[in-house]
């Protein structure tokens, strides 16, 4: 079979896949090595674009970790972390609103342009977007969304460009700046949204079980179970809770992918077989709702 032939091919099987997800809203959360890698982070912005193509409304929500520490380290500021969060104070806080809603956010909106896509970089304080409470007083300027305004999202997709959030908020008290931590505020986006799907793109596989196995299918009874008894631990930990209460908030799936693998989340979206970790309340690989 020629190239041309085995091309066409692939598109006509591809049509019920494409169908299934015209007109969905899928939030897709970007991270990890990935971002920092140019042909990475190109082969992504092409998946957006070719999302938004064939009706998808994609809405992106980035990390910037790496980005924050090379910053951090060459401004002599030291970080921690608790339980996967990064404490920040006034001077971090300062440095990772630069970072995230400046050098990173206009990269990734750059290369979904270079794609041939339309796409608007916001942050989560445009708008009230996000407002936020502390989440811990040990975390200094760590947020926990507690009041969100998606509004400026619909209105963005449905004029056929693509957002792209840096997890950078509001506080409810007196407008501070808060760090939120960006599967957080892709949850919190997705729920909001009640989005059809939620994407969290990583540097691992995807969920193992207590054999080191990766799961493909699960239920959140089975993930409750699996941090109860250690079998899901450090960083697994924030990302399957952000999955969980997404799907409480009425989001149909929670997919955890392995972001290095190239074009995850359109083998995630348009074939049967997936790219990671599904975590649904329903039927696996659930149909989305129509959306009016």
């Amino acid at each position: 079979m020629s190239d041309a032939a085995f091309t066409a091919k692939m598109l006509s099987e591809a049509l019920p896949y494409l169908q299934r997800y015209s007109g969905a809203v899928v939030v897709v959360k970007f991270g990890g090595n990935a971002m920092g890698d140019d042909a990475a982070m190109a082969e992504f912005a092409r998946d957006i674009v070719l999302m938004r193509q064939v009706g998808v409304n994609p809405v992106v929500v980035h990390g910037g970790g790496p980005m924050i520490n090379e910053m951090l380290e060459k401004l002599g500021i030291k970080s921690t972390f608790v339980r996967g969060k990064r404490v920040t104070d006034k001077a971090t806080v300062q440095v990772v609103e630069m970072i995230l809603s400046g050098l990173v956010n206009k990269r990734i909106v750059q290369a979904i342009m270079d794609a041939g896509g339309r796409a608007v970089g916001i942050s989560g304080k445009d708008d009230d977007l996000m407002v936020c409470e502390a989440d811990d007083p040990e975390l200094g300027f760590v947020g926990r969304p507690i009041e969100m305004n998606v509004q400026v999202l619909r209105d963005l997709y449905n004029a056929g460009i693509v957002p792209v959030v840096a997890p950078v908020a509001t506080g409810m008290a007196d407008n501070e700046t808060f760090n939120v931590n960006g599967d957080t505020a892709a949850g919190a986006i997705a729920g909001a949204l009640k989005a059809d799907r939620l994407l969290l793109l990583t540097d691992i596989s995807g969920v193992k079980n207590a054999a080191g196995e990766i799961m493909t299918a699960i239920t959140p009874e089975e993930v409750r179970a699996m941090i109860d008894d250690g079998t899901i631990g450090g960083g697994m930990i924030p990302k399957t809770e952000t999955a969980l209460a997404a799907l409480d908030e009425g989001v149909r799936a929670v997919t955890i992918l392995d972001g290095r693998v190239p074009n995850a989340c359109l083998m995630e979206l348009f074939t049967d077989h997936g790219a990671g970790s599904q975590i649904r309340s329903t039927e696996p690989r659930v149909k989305p709702r129509v959306k009016r």
